[in-house]
C-alpha cells in the first residue's frame, strides 16, 4: 500500500523547500479586511505564485481609497514574498457575472486555480430590534452566498490541469485538486453570539461547506470552514459601526482583559495572523485528507463557556 496520498505528485507536496504552496494560484475575497489581508500575506509567505486579492469597492470610502489600500497590500507582499504576484481585483462576491469574469481572468492569465478563500463576511446588527430584513439579506449575501458562489463555480476551474507557465513561481498542475476555505464565525454552530443576522448567516455558511462535500466528491477539491472566535482586528469601540454592516468582527475591546482571562482558554483575543495560519494549513497538502471540517479557532472560548463566548 502506498504511503502517499492519492493526490500526491512532485508538484504538490507540503515539504517543498520552495514553499508548500509553490505554483498555486489563489483567490482571496475580503482581502482588504483584517483577516483577508493576513490570509493574503500567509499564502504568499508559503510560495503561492499569484493571489487575486478581491474586495468590493463599495466597502472603501472611494475608488481611490480602494486603489490605495490595494497598492499598500501589494507593496507589503512584495517586500515579504517578491515572487508572489498580487492582482487587485474589484468584485461583488454575490454577483454571479462578476464571479464568472473573475474566474475567466484567473484561467486566462494563469491557466489554473487552486485555492479560493471567502473572507468577506459581515457582522450585522447586534439585536433583533435593530435588524431589518435588508440587513439580514446583506449578511446572508456576504456570509453564505459568497461561499455558495465559490462552491458552484470553483470546481470546474480547479480540476483543470496545466503545464508550467512562464511566470515567477510557476509549476505544472498534473492532477486535479483544490481547496475552498470559508471563513465564518463561531456563530456557525450555536446561538447567542452578537446578533441573529450573524448567527443565521454563519450557520448557512457552514451549511455550504457541509453540502459541498458530496457535491465535490471525487473531484479532488476539498472544502472546509474556519470559525474564528474573538479576534483583535485593530478596531476600537469609539466610532465602531454598531450596526455591523461594514465590519467583519466587533472590537475585541468590547470585552475587558479580565473577562478574556475568565472566559477564554488562552486568556486573550486572537489576531488575524492566527486565523490566516489555519487557512494556510487548509490550503496546503498538509490537510489533504481534511474536507467538510469546521475548524474552531477561538482560544478555547467555546469549550470554556459556550453560552457567553464573545465574538
Amino acid at each position: 500500500m502506498s504511503s502517499q496520498p492519492a493526490d500526491h505528485s512532485e508538484h504538490f507536496s507540503p515539504y517543498r523547500p520552495d514553499g508548500k504552496l509553490y505554483g498555486f494560484v489563489c483567490i482571496v475575497t475580503g482581502a482588504l479586511q483584517p483577516i483577508g489581508k493576513a490570509i493574503v500575506l500567509e499564502l504568499a509567505e508559503h510560495g503561492a505564485a499569484s493571489i487575486f486579492a478581491c474586495s468590493h469597492p463599495a466597502l472603501s470610502p472611494s475608488r481611490q481609497s480602494f486603489d490605495d489600500e490595494m497598492a499598500v497590500l501589494k507593496e507589503e507582499v512584495a517586500k515579504q514574498s517578491p515572487k508572489t504576484t498580487v492582482v487587485p481585483f474589484p468584485v461583488d462576491v454575490t454577483a454571479e457575472q462578476e464571479i464568472l469574469y473573475l474566474i475567466d481572468e484567473v484561467l486566462n492569465t494563469y491557466g489554473r486555480l487552486d485555492i479560493w478563500v471567502t473572507s468577506s463576511g459581515l457582522l450585522g446588527p447586534s439585536s433583533i430590534e435593530t435588524t431589518t430584513p435588508a440587513d439580514l439579506q446583506r449578511c446572508f449575501e456576504s456570509n453564505s452566498l459568497a461561499p455558495f458562489m465559490a462552491l458552484k463555480y470553483a470546481k470546474p476551474a480547479m480540476i483543470k490541469t496545466a503545464s508550467k507557465g512562464n511566470y515567477p513561481n510557476a509549476a505544472p498542475k498534473d492532477k486535479p485538486y483544490g481547496s475552498i476555505i470559508v471563513v465564518a464565525s463561531v456563530a456557525s454552530t450555536y446561538g447567542g453570539c452578537w446578533g441573529p443576522a450573524l448567527t443565521m448567516s454563519a450557520h448557512a455558511a457552514l451549511g455550504v461547506v457541509r453540502s459541498g462535500v458530496p457535491i465535490l466528491k471525487g473531484s479532488g477539491v476539498r472544502i472546509n470552514c474556519i470559525s474564528p472566535g474573538q479576534v483583535d482586528v485593530g478596531v476600537k469601540l469609539e466610532g465602531f459601526d454598531m450596526r455591523g454592516m461594514s465590519s467583519q468582527l466587533p472590537p475585541s475591546t468590547l470585552q475587558s482583559t479580565e473577562a478574556q482571562k475568565a472566559n477564554i482558554g488562552l486568556e486573550r483575543a486572537g489576531n488575524p495572523i492566527e486565523i490566516a495560519r489555519v487557512a494556510g494549513f487548509l490550503a496546503s497538502g498538509f490537510s489533504s485528507y481534511v474536507t467538510g471540517a469546521n475548524l474552531v479557532v477561538d482560544g478555547g472560548a467555546t469549550t470554556m463557556c459556550p453560552l457567553t463566548v464573545p465574538i
